[in-house]
């Protein structure tokens, strides 16, 4: 069965935009039934991009490549090799309003951040999930790691956490930001937001990648300039040689507990550091 034509970069982004828009669960649905996300950006990465394989160096061996997601995969799809992989990613930015509540935080994240970063990630889930579905309700094939077996969770080297697929590389492969001195996704809609990804051999057209570099976003990183998000850090974890992961889930894990239970979430985040700086909504201006 061949892909269906209809296909394309554009009709995925209406299905995306609709799903974000329509969908209750991209609700907080325990706060006020506000947006978590607004619109969202979509691109499309290039599967057999020599960055895939990059990644398995930089993150390491444990990170697949989009043909290797969708080759163990084969056996319930029951697909031949594909002629082309696509990574089909988008970004959610996420609502104006939980923004500026946590702008104003010093110590610890908003009640809508929190809320947005549990119930935000299942929302995420679900749109993966259904962005799959649609692929394959064309005749393509489509997985989308992060919901899949494939997905695990581990340590990295030293020690950090690391998983077998990183949304934000893959968001990176297909052009829609670069990374910060914080470890954030610096996009066109900002760097508060989440990404997801599907990978998928419908023969879409690749979006085309503009940064020069994976820094090329951040002020700091490519001319030492801003640092806001070094200030903003509460848990001192952000400086001139980038993110202390440790430090950063240390405070979370120690300073942060008690406020799960008052937010009634088993996760908060703190995300301090992706608002009230300058990239908090767009990408910083570069003089």
């Amino acid at each position: 069965m061949s892909v269906n034509v209809s296909l394309s970069l554009a009709s995925i982004t209406v299905f995306v935009e609709g799903v974000v828009r329509d969908s209750s669960h991209n609700r907080l649905r325990f706060i006020d039934d506000g947006p978590i996300f607004d619109s969202p950006l979509v691109g499309v990465a290039d599967g057999d991009d020599p960055l895939f394989r990059q990644y398995k160096e930089t993150i390491g061996p444990y990170h697949m490549t989009p043909r290797e997601v969708l080759g163990h995969a084969s056996s319930n799809l029951r697909r031949q090799e594909p002629p082309i992989v696509r990574v089909v990613c988008w970004i959610l930015p996420i609502a104006a309003r939980t923004r500026e509540s946590n702008a104003l935080m010093t110590k610890a994240p908003s009640l809508r951040w929190a809320h947005t970063r549990y119930y935000g990630e299942q929302f995420n889930d679900v749109l993966r999930n259904m962005v799959a579905g649609h692929l394959r309700s064309h005749a393509a094939a489509a997985v989308a790691p992060a919901t899949s077996p494939l997905y695990k969770s581990l340590r990295g080297i030293p020690g950090y956490a690391a998983s077998t697929w990183s949304e934000r590389h893959a968001a990176f492969a297909a052009g829609l930001g670069t990374f910060g001195l914080c470890d954030g996704f610096l996009t066109p809609l900002g760097k508060a937001m989440r990404c997801g990804s599907v990978v998928t051999d419908a023969p879409l057209d690749v979006t085309v990648r503009h940064f020069a570099s994976h820094i090329e976003a951040c002020p700091y990183l490519t001319r030492a300039d801003c640092g806001a998000c070094i200030q903003r850090c509460p848990a001192g974890a952000i400086g001139p040689r980038g993110h202390d992961k440790q430090k950063c889930e240390q405070y979370q894990e120690e300073t942060l507990r008690p406020l799960r239970k008052r937010y009634a979430v088993p996760i908060t985040g703190c995300g301090l550091c992706q608002t009230g700086v300058p990239c908090e909504s767009g990408l910083p201006r570069q003089e």
